[in-house]
């Protein structure tokens, strides 16, 4: 024993040193690397110049004062996210995309997940069920948002017009400030069929041997969804999580198109990317703009980070280690 352990460093220093395996060593090696950069040299061409270089763009922007019409710029250092720090506007488009996030993303899962649990019972007609619920969810945002412009209009919209049916008068959704957030999170609940696809595969994923164990050792519905159902969905609904709070921070679409650039009414619908995309495009800011673009995404980061951290330790992947 003695002996193996005093040998044990020098069979190390004469085994050769690993070689890095994507450095091409060989002729095929070397052959097959240049044909496959030129194969994939339209997307890194497309990457470098559309991803890469307006990155790195923006950056230097939010270091000067450029107008988006012209004129001379100067270098003005960190003056811009500075004066993000005592914008009124930015504070406030940044609470209200913060609560639209809070309250959405978590009643998108709910909404989602109630809807795959439907799906996947056995019932007749079910893929008719799946593409009804589905189809919302591939409908251009911009044509839905026009859609339900009509549907919560106030005087003739569908909705009210239900409520009315009930003998309940209908608020203003986009023209009252207390209603407008509420409109925006239930036009949000329409296009959840993207999601509710994805947690219709990992309920299908579930094993059937350990709800019916579960079943036999007694285990109710409640008790079988939470101890045996959930764990198995838990990593879609992490994705379904982070995916949707990174969408609750880039919120721009909807809140455009049903209230405008300056998030009437009474600015309870100016989000982050609204705000973002008038400074830009109204008042030329494209300095200004490119430092609250940057300061958005040091939000998404850090909000990203935290998700994983405290929820991303409770997923269950299947019994990998």
């Amino acid at each position: 024993m003695m002996t193996s352990t005093a040998s044990a460093p020098a069979r190390a220093a004469t085994q050769p040193r690993r070689r890095t395996s994507w450095i091409p060593r060989t002729r095929r090696q070397k052959h097959n690397l240049k044909w496959g950069l030129i194969f994939t040299s339209p997307a890194i061409v497309g990457l470098l110049v559309f991803t890469l270089a307006p990155v790195i763009t923006s950056l230097v922007n939010s270091l000067t004062n450029v107008s988006l019409i012209g004129g001379t710029s100067r270098f003005v250092g960190f003056e811009n996210y500075r004066q993000l720090l005592s914008d009124s506007s930015w504070w406030m488009s940044l609470s209200n995309t913060a609560i639209l996030a809070i309250a959405s993303v978590p009643l998108g899962l709910l909404v989602a997940l109630g809807l795959a649990l439907m799906l996947n019972m056995r019932v007749r007609g079910l893929s008719i069920y799946r593409v009804i619920f589905f189809l919302p969810s591939i409908v251009p945002i911009v044509a839905a948002a026009v859609v339900w412009s009509y549907v919560l209009n106030p005087q003739y919209g569908v909705l009210n017009n239900l409520l009315d049916t009930v003998g309940i008068q209908g608020p203003g959704w986009l023209s009252d400030p207390a209603w407008s957030k509420p409109a925006l999170i239930l036009f949000g609940l329409w296009g959840v069929g993207n999601l509710m696809i994805i947690l219709l595969a990992g309920l299908q994923g579930v094993p059937v041997e350990l709800k019916e164990q579960a079943m036999i050792d007694g285990a109710g519905p409640w008790a079988r969804f939470r101890n045996v159902t959930v764990p198995f969905i838990s990593p879609h609904l992490l994705f379904g999580l982070v995916t949707g709070l990174i969408a609750g921070f880039q919120y721009f679409t909807p809140a455009f198109v049903l209230t405008g650039a300056n998030g009437d009414p009474a600015g309870s619908t100016l989000v982050s990317g609204v705000y973002l995309y008038s400074t830009a495009f109204y008042n030329f800011e494209l300095g200004y703009a490119s430092a609250i673009g940057w300061v958005l995404f040091l939000i998404i980061a850090v909000v990203s980070v935290l998700t994983f951290r405290l929820v991303g330790r409770r997923v269950y992947y299947g019994g990998a280690a």
